[in-house]
C-alpha cells in the first residue's frame, strides 16, 4: 500500500501543478519540503515552504505556456520516479523527477534534464 500511497501524493502534486495553481501545489508538499531544480550545474536547493513557493511562481511566471507530460511513473515504497517532458513554444527539453512522499504529500522534489 505504501507504494500506492506514494503514487497518490504525486497525482495529486502533479495535478495542481498542471493547473498552476501554486496554493494546491503548497498543500500537496510538506512544510519542511525540498524542491532541487534543473539551473545548471548541479541545480539549486530550494528548501521550505516559502522558498519552494517563489521557485514555483518564478518558474510559472517565466513559462506561462509550457506543459508537462508525464511518460512514466514508477514507484518503490515512499519514492516516486516519473519520466516527462516539458515543451513551450521554442521546444522542449525531456527528464526526470525523484520524488520522496512523507505523510501523504511531497516532501521532496528533485528534478533532472538531459541536454
Amino acid at each position: 500500500m505504501e507504494g500506492a500511497a506514494a503514487l497518490a501524493a504525486v497525482a495529486r502534486f502533479n495535478a495542481a501543478f498542471d493547473a498552476r495553481d501554486v496554493d494546491a501545489v503548497m498543500a500537496a508538499m510538506t512544510p519542511d519540503c525540498v524542491f532541487e531544480d534543473t539551473s545548471p550545474p548541479d541545480g539549486r536547493r530550494h528548501t521550505g515552504q516559502a522558498a519552494v513557493r517563489a521557485a514555483w511562481e518564478e518558474f510559472f511566471a517565466a513559462s506561462p505556456d509550457g506543459v508537462f507530460t508525464s511518460e512514466e511513473v514508477i514507484a518503490a515504497g515512499d519514492r516516486v520516479v516519473a519520466r516527462w517532458r516539458y515543451d513551450w513554444g521554442a521546444g522542449h527539453v525531456r527528464g526526470v523527477d525523484v520524488f520522496t512522499v512523507r505523510d501523504g504529500r511531497v516532501a521532496e522534489k528533485l528534478a533532472y534534464v538531459k541536454g
